[in-house]
């Protein structure tokens, strides 16, 4: 079985990111809580693919929402589908435009800084 991490960033990617999660839940027959209510057997098949199940026959994305300022992500998360994230899988990185950085080549350096620690922790 494989297994698919969706990570999505910034304002655009996250309200893309939030329609594509609708979509995949009304593929698979979850409902907005992540609960099933769908009714084929290969709405399940292939469910291991984008969710992990969690307690209760619920079914969690496994994605993780990246932006600069929560505001973004706050949206999503009080959107249509915004309960089926898990607390953790929001990531606000707004500490890195908070640095005093003086040149493009400093920015890019705090990036892949924050990049490298980013995916070493996921």
């Amino acid at each position: 079985v494989r297994e698919i991490v969706h990570i999505q960033a910034g304002q655009c990617g996250n309200h893309i990111g939030a329609k594509f999660w609708e979509v995949i839940s009304d593929e698979h027959g979850s409902d907005p809580t992540g609960t099933y209510h769908g009714d084929s057997n290969l709405q399940l098949d292939r469910i291991s693919v984008y969710y992990n199940e969690a307690t209760g026959g619920k079914y969690v994305p496994r994605a993780i929402l990246v932006d600069l300022e929560p505001g973004t992500v706050d949206s999503v998360r009080s959107g249509p589908f915004g309960q089926i994230f898990r607390p953790d899988n929001f990531v606000f990185v707004h500490c890195l435009t908070q640095l005093p950085l003086s040149s493009p080549s400093e920015f890019v350096f705090a990036a892949s800084i924050f990049f490298f620690v980013f995916f070493w922790w996921v």
